[in-house]
């Protein structure tokens, strides 16, 4: 659960799935995807506490990527909140690139910023990365994604005030329309895609 108070600054943070065409000069023009429905509905439903929504999302980004840049595009800005989501692309440069991000390393880069947000004494949305079998070589990405998912969810447990399973809940949405409807490369959600994701986040926050 969170807990809102007056001016509290919300910063989301992660990779293309974040990023969502956010402004590079102003990052509280926060996008086409979930921060901007997030930074709609509660800067609409708590306008009584003029809350601030920053969007650092930086396509291509992998967890090394979010460390080298965490002073200047997380801490600098003493968010009241972090929401993070990370770690597709740490999976899918191993496909495509063939440039792989272990396990370790990635659990490591990643439990380098949880360590670096606890001066703030700031609260931590973590959610999972996920993926969806568009197109079928997907599947095979599962080997190398599913231990990162575990990874994120043993971080969690530790310093996560709010955990979001999305994995489990766009496998879930796959069962009530199929899967290119929500994410149609398996990665990049729809607007729909996003929609869930912002659902998700607030009904996971009990906000």
């Amino acid at each position: 659960m969170l807990s809102l108070n007056e001016k509290f600054t919300i910063l989301f943070i992660g990779d293309s799935i974040t990023d969502c065409g956010r402004s590079r000069e102003n990052p509280e023009i926060t996008g086409s995807g979930y921060p901007y429905q997030l930074s709609a509905q509660l800067g609409s439903d708590y306008a009584e506490l003029d809350l601030r929504f920053l969007n650092l999302g930086i396509s291509g980004n992998r967890a090394k990527d979010l460390k080298a840049r965490w002073e200047k595009d997380c801490l600098s800005f003493k968010p009241d909140i972090v929401s993070i989501l990370i770690g597709v692309n740490d999976v899918w440069r191993r496909y495509d690139k063939n440039d792989p991000t272990s396990t370790a390393d990635f659990r490591s880069s990643y439990l380098s910023i949880l360590q670096a947000l606890q001066p703030l004494n700031c609260q931590i949305v973590m959610m999972e990365p996920f993926l969806l079998p568009v197109p079928q070589d997907r599947k095979a990405w599962r080997e190398d994604l599913d231990p990162k998912i575990t990874a994120v969810r043993e971080l969690a447990s530790e310093f996560a005030d709010v955990y979001v399973p999305l994995d489990g809940i766009f496998a879930s949405a796959a069962c009530r329309h199929e899967n290119k409807y929500w994410a149609p490369d398996g990665v990049h959600p729809s607007a729909q895609g996003h929609a869930l994701i912002a659902s998700s986040w607030r009904e996971f926050a009990g906000i």
